[in-house]
């Protein structure tokens, strides 16, 4: 991911603020691999059906030799419980806020839907990739306070995969998941059941986050240096978390495992590789299962994003491999010695997914990517379509309909782009005359078009709009009418109004 010199400047410059104020860790002197990975427990529904999740303030130890931090969890949890659905069986959850009146991140007032006039604490609900009516989904503005809940239905009538829960509250979402709000939420389904992929204490999530991490254990969420401006454009933290663990272990049996992975990071992107320098088997992305397995020494994961894979450590008894990502190590795995039955199979074929034809699609949508200077020029606005949050809807696909949008990167990010409730696939990219296109607005295309990888090859619903890049999606429409959001999951940058609302029209 890449950073203009204006934006590395201010993430900077809030980096040398936060080590003057907080002592910030060096997490080279850390131990590495000294604590057990952390498995988050399945949530377990009422006696009469149906689940109840409160959202509470606790206090864990991120890592052995630090003190406790303060956090914001699911159930007094981060990440927060595993929800294990099945598909076609709806589910009700009530969700409470017994979070605190104040918050212990910095707000920024200046910021759409975060204004003074606001609760400091407010939260709202989203299952991100869960189809879902709209009042259920976790709109933004649709947030309440300490000592209220609200109930939302998950119909479940999707593919199996592996989505995920967390904070959506307008303004502040990235303050609330970065305190702690997000979980794991798998679908299952017989389909999938049938291919007798590895299951059960075999089948493990890891959730993937980077926090700035003070020497007295606890969270720092850094801010910019101009004068009276709080907001800065990512956050890229200090110390690497597995499942809330800085630098965990987990002991495996020589045998195929099948690893959950979602990045739940506001703003980094991993690019996920084992220190032995074996392949990992990609079978399975955002919405499901791919066509067939994708092996890659190197695994590209997004802000959003979740990848599935199957690591074979029969080969290794014995001996230990690191999860890397750019050199970095994330987590050890540690495999035991000696022969273990293993019955669990790998088929060359996953599912079928037939490809979207283009002639499908009733519209074609340009959707550009916007920076632009706001407050005076003392800070970005990041923008979708150069389109305020607040103005009037200007995206109304008709339900049952199929479209294609094409995202128009004029930034020098790559920004994760989710649209909620639907899910798509990927078309191509390609790249374009950004200068000529941004003073003039003529599209002058500079490069062939190019498919999505093997990887990228099942349903997703988000994508990496890469810098400087046209990147087309193909939407079908089903599920159901309303208004929701599309943004970037760039947690910073959604904030800062790189979000927009839709509205799938009645046929």
């Amino acid at each position: 991911m890449t950073l203009t010199r204006r934006k590395f400047l201010q993430n900077t410059a809030a980096l040398v603020a936060g080590r003057a104020a907080a002592k910030e860790l060096d997490p080279n002197r850390l131990a590495k691999f000294v604590d057990p990975l952390p498995i988050p427990p399945v949530m377990k529904p009422l006696r009469g059906g149906g689940f109840r999740v409160a959202m509470r303030e606790f206090t864990t130890k991120l890592h052995r030799d630090l003190p406790p931090a303060r956090l914001w969890g699911y159930e007094g949890m981060s990440p927060g419980p595993t929800f294990e659905m099945r598909s076609g069986h709806p589910a009700v959850v009530e969700w409470v806020n017994e979070l605190p009146a104040r918050h212990f991140m910095p707000i920024d007032h200046e910021l759409c839907g975060a204004e003074k006039d606001k609760p400091e604490v407010r939260a709202i609900v989203h299952v991100h990739g869960a189809k879902t009516r709209p009042e259920h989904d976790g709109y933004p503005e649709n947030w309440y306070v300490p000592g209220e809940s609200n109930k939302s239905l998950y119909p479940g009538v999707q593919d199996a995969a592996m989505l995920w829960y967390h904070d959506h509250a307008m303004g502040i979402t990235r303050l609330n998941t970065y305190a702690g709000l997000f979980g794991a939420w798998i679908i299952r389904d017989d389909a999938e059941d049938e291919l007798n992929l590895p299951r059960g204490r075999y089948e493990i999530p890891l959730i993937l986050c980077d926090r700035f991490v003070n020497e007295d254990g606890g969270l720092f969420y850094p801010t910019s240096f101009k004068p009276g401006v709080v907001w800065t454009p990512e956050v890229f933290g200090n110390v690497m978390l597995v499942n809330g663990k800085a630098f965990p272990y987990l002991d495996v049996e020589p045998r195929k495992y099948r690893f959950r992975l979602l990045n739940a990071s506001n703003g980094r992107f991993y690019f996920l590789s084992l220190s032995n320098g074996r392949p990992l088997a990609q079978i399975g992305s955002d919405q499901g299962l791919l066509p067939e397995p994708a092996p890659a020494k190197t695994i590209a994961i997004a802000p959003g994003e979740r990848v599935d894979v199957i690591v074979d450590f029969s080969r290794a008894a014995g001996s230990s491999i690191v999860l890397e990502s750019q050199t970095l190590g994330l987590m050890q795995f540690r495999v035991g010695s000696g022969r273990v039955a293993d019955s669990s199979a790998v088929p060359a074929k996953l599912r079928t997914v037939e490809r979207i034809p283009e002639s499908a699609a009733v519209a074609v949508r340009r959707l550009v990517i916007n920076e632009c200077k706001d407050r005076a020029g003392d800070s970005m606005r990041m923008l979708l379509n150069n389109t305020p949050w607040r103005a009037p809807v200007t995206e109304k696909p008709v339900l049952g309909t199929t479209e294609i949008w094409e995202f128009v990167n004029t930034t020098d990010d790559s920004h994760p782009i989710h649209l909620h409730m639907v899910r798509f696939q990927i078309l191509d990219r390609c790249n374009f005359a950004s200068e000529l296109f941004l003073v003039s607005g003529q599209m002058r295309i500079t490069g062939a078009r190019t498919p999505p990888e093997a990887a990228e090859a099942g349903w997703k619903d988000t994508v990496r709009a890469h810098p400087n890049m046209i990147t087309r999606i193909i939407v079908p429409f089903t599920g159901y009418a309303g208004r929701y959001v599309w943004h970037c999951h760039v947690l910073e940058h959604e904030d800062n109004e790189m979000m927009r609302p839709y509205e799938i029209l009645p046929a």
